[in-house]
């Protein structure tokens, strides 16, 4: 099974936080849609007629693609690849986006999933991030939404300065009062040229507390326990039900492709992504040709990005996958390299009845599993 990803690089304005490559001008918008279709009608042999099971789009901002818009693209796929049933196909999009009569729209599509950007319930929040919603459009937003689709998830950021514990716990507790099956939360990260950046760095806003942000990710954990959510990969709590399948097949290591300006494809010995370029992306594919670059994974970096991901979900880095795919050599330093980890805390070996012995953080270590994952692969790169 795989999945398609495309990649909708609009936004109606940037978000302070934000490194991701989109445009806040629509001037091409028309143009870009019959780009990303022809790059799907070019690249539909290179899954070698797998099955698509998921298909997500992102950005950027889908929500302010037109219905018809997405109509045509989802009906690009549909006429291209072989598509399963009840095909998870998730529509990332903004509170402001989401009007009644577009909800009622979107729920007619084989859109099933909505992935809806919520970030805080607080307009001083809201307007520290520049979002173009507010909270109590959130509200609304979510009201309407329950009404037509059961798989909903919410992005909520935390760690945001000047948010108090209190604060973030009434985030979620607004967030539940809606049943939602699923929260994908994040720590306000500070990314290299974005405004954030400029704005800390010019003591415009107080810098990102990390002390903070490791409190308010236990709360998280707590509450959205308390509730019966899982919290399957170090970002994510759901209902095992509404667990995403598209994330999912990312951290197994599935093929997905990659579709629009920036994205990303995976084929499971080979990286490719396209220019991130708007411009450049449109004019190459009207002349049928692919704006990409491609990588050959070493075992190395094959073995590092299982670590990375495996640490970061309850199913763990297993040892028989390790021995399987990479050999004795590189068991042997990944426990070797996990001891000091496993003494502090940090890291525990759990025996699975199908999987065996398998390598997951505790608790006390799953806020600090990508600092946990580079040292264990260090050791071996």
């Amino acid at each position: 099974m795989a999945g398609i990803y495309i990649h909708i690089p609009f936004c109606k304005q940037a978000c302070y936080y934000c490194d991701f490559h989109f445009s806040t001008s629509l001037k091409r918008k028309a143009e870009m849609i019959t780009a990303i279709k022809r790059e799907l009608v070019l690249r539909k042999d290179e899954l070698n007629q797998e099955q698509i099971e998921t298909i997500y789009f992102g950005g950027g901002t889908p929500s302010l693609l037109k219905i018809d818009e997405l109509r045509m693209l989802i009906d690009t796929i549909y006429e291209n690849y072989e598509v399963v049933e009840n095909a998870e196909i998730t529509l990332e999009a903004n509170p402001d986006d989401l009007t009644s009569k577009k909800i009622k729209e979107l729920s007619k599509l084989p859109i099933n999933r909505l992935s809806i950007g919520i970030q805080s319930f607080f307009d001083d929040d809201l307007k520290f991030m520049n979002r173009a919603h507010s909270a109590e459009e959130s509200k609304k937003c979510l009201a309407e939404a329950t009404k037509y689709f059961d798989n909903i998830t919410i992005d909520l950021i935390y760690g945001v300065p000047n948010m108090s514990n209190e604060k973030w716990l009434s985030n979620l507790n607004q967030a539940f009062d809606f049943n939602i099956p699923h929260i994908s939360s994040y720590a306000l990260t500070v990314e290299e040229k974005t405004v954030l950046h400029k704005l800390i760095k010019t003591g415009k806003v107080p810098p990102v507390d990390e002390n903070l942000a490791l409190e308010q990710y236990h709360i998280l954990v707590e509450e959205t326990e308390k509730r019966g959510f899982v919290n399957y990969e170090i970002s994510n709590f759901g209902n095992p039900a509404y667990f995403s399948k598209h994330n999912t097949s990312y951290w197994f290591g599935h093929n997905y492709l990659g579709i629009g300006p920036s994205a990303h494809s995976f084929n499971g010995s080979e990286r490719s992504w396209n220019v991130s370029n708007n411009a450049k992306y449109i004019n190459a594919l009207l002349a049928d040709e692919l704006p990409s670059q491609k990588e050959q994974l070493s075992e190395i970096n094959r073995f590092n990005e299982y670590v990375m991901t495996g640490l970061r979900t309850i199913w763990g880095v297993s040892f028989q996958k390790i021995e399987k795919e990479f050999g004795a050599m590189y068991l042997h330093e990944l426990k070797k390299s996990a001891e000091r980890h496993i003494k502090s805390g940090l890291l525990e070996i759990e025996l699975r009845t199908f999987s065996g012995k398998v390598l997951v953080t505790t608790k006390k270590g799953k806020f600090l599993a990508d600092g946990i994952a580079s040292d264990l692969f260090k050791i071996i790169s």
